[in-house]
């Protein structure tokens, strides 16, 4: 797949070389009808979406984890909590995008207003002049994507707790820590690897995710400071552009599809040396 997208994205490489990701343009029609297109604006609102996704999701699913694997409640709920949970991650994104729009968007309307007007001095939550609250933007699709990617980080953040021996927890009770320090510093750090691995995996699912983010996101191919103006992500940008696209244009789309590769390639790697750290520390 990989070579195959890179093949394709070749004219666009010959013609706008390394400049590509570093260009805000996105004109099909200009340089006499081949086109003048850049990624950066794409790059910049994937991985802000991407990263305000697991700013949100990682604490509640951590959370929840911590709450299904440590018998807080009797086991007769926290089964049917656990299937709830796991459920969300078949709900397909086209109905994550109708709910964001008929749904999340009403509900954040007088919440972007008043932070509008009581923290619009802070630049992240201004609102621009053309923009009106409640409607499309970075905030709604951060929102969305943490929604769909929480149950793959409490489900396998829940299973690494969950398969831990039991003698690291009465070892530790039994030497005097509390419930709580022994969740915190002990039984956190054992399971580590593998709540970094359903963290991994749910910013892959954020930063590749095309419908409920391309009905959510405005799709706007500009850089704002603020989170409610509109934005735009890569795999938006294939979704919007594909079907239409020709020429230069379709391989400057695929150019984007190979920085898509690098990047969630990049992140792996990242991965992996933060659970080696770990693992060499503990």
């Amino acid at each position: 797949m990989a070579l195959t997208v890179a093949w394709q994205a070749i004219p666009s490489l010959n013609e706008f070389g390394f400049s590509f990701l570093f260009k805000s343009v996105w004109n099909p029609v200009a340089n006499d009808g081949k086109g003048d297109y850049g990624a950066w604006p794409m790059i910049v609102g994937t991985l802000v979406s991407s990263v305000l996704a697991l700013f949100i999701a990682v604490p509640l699913g951590l959370g929840t984890a911590i709450f299904l694997s440590e018998d807080f409640i009797s086991q007769k709920i926290i089964i049917p909590l656990t299937f709830m949970v796991e459920l969300l991650a078949a709900i397909p994104s086209v109905v994550y995008g109708l709910w964001g729009i008929y749904v999340l968007l009403p509900f954040l309307k007088p919440i972007e207003t008043f932070m509008g007007k009581y923290l619009g001095w802070i630049p992240i939550f201004s609102i621009p002049d053309n923009v009106s609250a409640g409607g499309p933007g970075m905030f709604p699709a951060s929102i969305i994507l943490s929604i769909m990617i929480l149950p793959i980080i409490t489900a396998i953040s829940r299973d690494s707790l969950a398969s831990l021996p039991p003698d690291l927890r009465q070892a530790s009770l039994g030497l005097g820590a509390s419930r709580w320090g022994t969740i915190i510093r002990v039984l956190i750090p054992a399971a580590f690897s593998g709540i970094v691995g359903s963290i991994m995996l749910g910013l892959g699912r954020a930063m590749g995710e095309t419908m409920a983010v391309t009905m959510l996101i405005g799709n706007a191919n500009s850089i704002k400071v603020t989170l409610f103006a509109p934005a735009n992500t890569i795999a938006s940008s294939m979704a919007n552009q594909f079907s239409e696209a020709s020429g230069l244009q379709l391989s400057s789309l695929m150019y984007a599809g190979v920085i898509l590769f690098a990047l969630t390639l990049m992140v792996n790697i990242l991965a992996n040396w933060v659970v080696n750290q770990i693992k060499a520390k503990y």
